[in-house]
């Protein structure tokens, strides 16, 4: 940077301000034919001129600073009315392209060049954007928005950090323009407080600044800052920043629509599918793709299976409605039961559960959790019959019978149609001592107890003579969860 404030002003300065009193000079005598918006661009350069006068015989940071501001000021003025009035008025337009000249000599420490026609701006086209810039000084905030609006975005200003968090609360902002040197909260403290939000985080920040400090740039540049642009800036390197800005914002904002589809999608799955399978089995399909080929393994499990006594007797004396009703709130409430126990329902076989502890997930207490699942699905019925006898319903009562050993575990079924489900001797085995469960009895195998951990009230032993077995099964009932 080639400014040199000190009480005796610098040579860029002397030839700026002679180029601006040059341009007010033209200005002036050709006012009658000056549309509006070119007089207030005008009126605002020259104001940013006399700003620049004052501070060029100041010496300090904060005067470097003002410089930078008054510089930018300049040149965006005499940008927008080159590009407004330079094919139409010669001797203004070439006025304009010689205090143009002047600004870069002033920033970059160049010699003048030979004064020559005003070259075409290079034109940066980009999707429509929601700009916010921030800057304490309004004038900086005005021209920030004159620029930009002309490219067809939508700019908002704030004047303070606080405002500048505000408006960001409040909208989806696609780019921040940020100044550095702001009263109260400095732009170091919003870029902190940006990139700290995880709802703002992904939101481009530009950092506009005078300062050139190595050390600041690169404190803006780690703490987050995706640009660094000095004062007065190029407008079409701004524009070029801004357009890679929004594309940046544009492919996350996607990113995030197709990442919370795909959330609602899996909680549909889960929704949709929980309502067939068990937790774990649709988690196993979901993550693990290859769960659902055909196929399965050999597991020891321990198995459920409860029914409702003289159901179909109750059915046949109910209309439909009353018998979906009943059995709705019945399957519902041991289903909830069923699941915070970890079981998995295979199936409902009319009123009859079948439920197993072990697959696809084992547990070291399965055998434990099925008994205190079958306690659990049993002391449920007096509420289940309370709401019966409200509804004019029958009281009903369950059998549940359990009893572990391997089974084979997996998808059956074909390609079109599967399941995952159960097969084995044990599977019969349960479903033969269910036969002879009494109302409100929880039956237990031989094999069972002997996986249990806990301590339970166990009485009644007898042996079963099972259909299709030829050895007896020995059972055993549960009536309590006893006390260690």
């Amino acid at each position: 940077m080639s400014i040199d404030s000190s009480q005796t002003p610098a040579p860029w300065s002397q030839a700026l301000l002679r180029a601006v009193g040059d341009l007010r000079v033209l200005a002036e005598a050709g006012e009658a034919g000056l549309d509006n918006a070119v007089h207030e661009d005008l009126r605002r350069l020259f104001q940013a001129a006399t700003a620049l006068e004052r501070q060029v015989t100041v010496t300090g940071t904060d005067s470097h600073h003002d410089q930078m501001n008054s510089l930018a000021a300049i040149r965006g003025y005499a940008e927008m009315l080159q590009e407004d009035i330079g094919a139409e008025s010669g001797t203004l337009g070439d006025s304009l392209t010689r205090l143009l000249q002047a600004v870069d000599t002033a920033h970059n420490g160049s010699a003048p060049a030979p004064a020559s026609a005003p070259q075409q701006q290079r034109s940066i086209t980009s999707e429509p954007g929601f700009i916010l810039a921030v800057d304490d000084l309004q004038e900086n905030r005005e021209l920030v928005a004159r620029y930009l609006s002309r490219s067809g975005h939508l700019v908002v200003t704030a004047a303070s950090g606080a405002e500048a968090l505000r408006t960001m609360a409040e909208t989806d902002v696609d780019v921040v323009l940020l100044d550095l040197m702001m009263p109260d909260m400095d732009g170091r403290e919003v870029l902190r407080r940006i990139k700290a939000n995880p709802e703002w985080r992904a939101t481009p920040v530009i950092v506009i600044s005078g300062s050139q400090d190595m050390d600041g740039i690169v404190g803006c540049i780690e703490a987050g800052a995706d640009d660094y642009l000095f004062k007065p800036f190029n407008p079409v390197l701004l524009q070029a920043r801004i357009k890679a800005g929004i594309e940046r914002k544009r492919w996350h904002d996607r990113e995030e629509q197709y990442r919370q589809q795909l959330e609602r999608n899996e909680k549909f799955i889960r929704a949709t599918f929980g309502r067939y399978l068990s937790d774990e089995i649709v988690t196993e399909i979901l993550e693990r793709p290859e769960g659902l080929e055909l196929g399965g393994d050999l597991r020891e499990v321990t198995i459920m299976m409860s029914d409702i006594r003289g159901f179909t007797t109750l059915s046949e004396q109910l209309g439909p409605q009353q018998v979906v009703a009943m059995l709705n709130r019945y399957l519902g409430t041991m289903t909830e039961i069923i699941m915070a126990h970890n079981g998995t329902i295979d199936e409902f076989i009319g009123d009859a559960i079948l439920t197993v502890f072990g697959a696809p997930q084992r547990r070291n207490d399965d055998a434990d959790r099925a008994v205190r699942c079958a306690l659990a699905m049993q002391a449920a019925m007096a509420g289940i019959n309370a709401e019966n006898r409200t509804a004019g319903l029958p009281e009903l009562t369950t059998g549940i019978a359990l009893n572990t050993g391997s089974v084979i575990a997996g998808n059956i079924g074909s390609e079109r149609r599967s399941k995952y489900g159960f097969v084995g001797h044990p599977m019969n085995v349960t479903s033969r001592i269910e036969d002879h469960c009494q109302g409100g009895e929880i039956l237990v195998s031989e094999s069972t107890v002997k996986k249990l951990a806990g301590q339970y009230a166990l009485s009644h032993r007898r042996e079963l003579s099972i259909r299709g077995i030829e050895q007896s099964v020995t059972v055993q009932r549960i009536q309590e969860v006893g006390h260690d």
